[in-house]
């Protein structure tokens, strides 16, 4: 595992791919089929892997968080950069934090609550986390009114945040104010796109951000990194041509929901049997499995 503090330079290097976690039929991480897949996604040019919210990790039991990071340091290869996830509340990322102590992960990222905080208390929370790993987070913004860009600002200033993963949804992703007021406070350099292939050619060529998460990389992650590179070398023709490629699995995704969707579209196009999905999480339907399954295998040949 690459254990290098995270670099503007390795934001832009690797699409950030968040794949999902497997498990067996009793719940147990299942070793085996998360390396597998691991080693699918590097095989296809990605080097920076973020388990978080399609890894289910909400839902993690302290109890079993080591031998998850455990099993991640020991698939993931010299080159590959690893984030975990911690939290969303406060009590348990600062028990994850003791757990963290003992593994290099250069950050790890905070899940995003909006319901049971406020954003001073956030950062407050924030800083105390970081005293207690030593390492900066992954501020992952998700919603409006979760904490306002003065915020952002003094957290980064303080070397709390490594960098920021960016997912509001837009109607249109080209009219954004936020997102700009944030640029105008803290550049684009360390924030990337976070909602995959589908907005990622505006955030990256109007925005300027450093690059973008997926979560459908896990199944053509050659044909995603293909996508990046078009963008960074603004062959935005053939970005799009990619893009479109992805649109079938994204667009079930948010029909139906993009954690399930994801955990059964693995298993699916036959890349790792992903296992039951974590409680509070429920699998996918037949009919929908049938879906998934057929648009997982299409996306899956054009790798």
């Amino acid at each position: 595992m690459n254990t290098q503090p995270m670099t503007p330079e390795a934001l832009a290097a690797s699409v950030i791919a968040v794949p999902p976690v497997a498990r067996d039929r009793d719940l147990r991480w299942n070793v085996a089929e998360n390396a597998k897949l691991i080693k699918h996604m590097e095989a296809g040019g990605i080097t920076t892997l973020l388990y978080g919210g399609n890894a289910a990790l909400a839902h993690v039991a302290l109890s079993e968080y080591a031998d998850l990071l455990t099993q991640l340091v020991d698939s993931a290869s010299s080159q590959t950069i690893v984030v975990p996830s911690v939290g969303p509340h406060f009590g348990m990322m600062m028990d994850q934090a003791e757990v963290l102590r003992d593994y290099a992960f250069p950050t790890v990222m905070l899940l995003p609550s909006k319901d049971a905080m406020t954003p001073a208390g956030l950062a407050t929370g924030i800083r105390r986390f970081v005293d207690r790993l030593s390492r900066p987070i992954v501020l992952y913004i998700k919603q409006d009114g979760m904490v306002d860009v003065e915020t952002i600002q003094r957290m980064m200033h303080e070397g709390l945040i490594s960098w920021i993963k960016y997912a509001i949804v837009r109607p249109d992703p080209k009219q954004d104010p936020y997102l700009r007021s944030l640029i105008e406070a803290v550049g684009p350099s360390r924030i990337v796109s976070g909602m995959g292939e589908q907005p990622a050619i505006v955030h990256l060529r109007d925005f300027g951000l450093a690059g973008f998460t997926a979560g459908c990389v896990c199944i053509a992650p050659a044909l995603s990194m293909s996508m990046l590179r078009a963008i960074h070398s603004q062959d935005f023709t053939t970005a799009e041509r990619i893009r479109l490629q992805f649109a079938p699995l994204e667009r079930l995704r948010d029909q139906i929901n993009p954690v399930r969707v994801l955990h059964a579209a693995v298993r699916l196009a036959g890349l790792a049997d992903t296992g039951p999905i974590t409680p509070f999480w429920s699998p996918v339907t037949p009919a929908e499995e049938e879906a998934i399954g057929l648009v997982a295998k299409e996306l899956l040949r054009c790798e």
